[in-house]
């Protein structure tokens, strides 16, 4: 059977996740989002299957663009470590306030029990480790970071310190969450900006 034509996938899976982060896992339900995007839950019974299956096709999108996404991003900027601060920022798009951060919380620790969702989710964790090494790497070559810079180990650090960064802003409640993520992302990588008598860097 073919699918009712009038409102993309793209727009339903956009619309879940903004869902997501408004009503967290209890909350998301088919009519929920159909609502959003103004279809009647029958639609997405037969594109998605089911709640889980339109979390799955949310997760395969989104395992799919992590890459996809650093590359935009780094065409945006002319200099390397201002893409990967904004790339940074952008993973937490849509964590507005700590009650949004703890919907999306919510749906990662179900993401760690549910081998389906986890094999996804793990996608979308190694594509952004990917994507942050290359841009290391890249600022290494251009003189934005110091030559030594040990990349791989770096990239696993911005990944920790991403993480954290939003528990302990979510806690702690402090300013927005993506000043809180640019602050720590500047801490990070301060040990390893170019000497003041060593290649000038550009601003980020």
């Amino acid at each position: 059977m073919g699918r009712p034509r009038g409102v993309e996938d793209a727009v339903i899976l956009r619309a879940t996740a903004q869902v997501m982060g408004r009503v967290g896992p209890a909350g998301l339900t088919l009519a929920a989002v159909a609502r959003e995007v103004g279809l009647v839950p029958g639609t997405l019974v037969q594109r998605f299957g089911s709640k889980h299956g339109l979390l799955l096709a949310l997760a395969d999108r989104s395992a799919r663009e992590a890459g996809e996404l650093a590359g935009r991003v780094r065409q945006e900027h002319d200099s390397v470590l201002g893409a990967l601060a904004a790339l940074t920022v952008q993973s937490a798009a849509g964590m507005t306030t700590p009650r949004t951060f703890a919907h999306h919380l919510a749906f990662l620790c179900m993401d760690l029990t549910d081998p389906q969702l986890y094999e996804h989710a793990l996608a979308v964790h190694r594509a952004r480790r990917e994507a942050t090494e290359a841009l290391l790497a890249e600022a290494v070559d251009n003189g934005e970071l110091r030559a030594t810079t040990p990349v791989a180990p770096l990239a696993r650090t911005l990944q920790a310190v991403t993480a954290g960064a939003g528990l302990t802003w979510a806690l702690e409640r402090d300013g927005p969450l993506e000043q809180r993520l640019r602050q720590e992302f500047d801490a990070a990588l301060a040990p390893h900006l170019p000497h003041p008598d060593e290649t000038p860097l550009e601003e980020a």
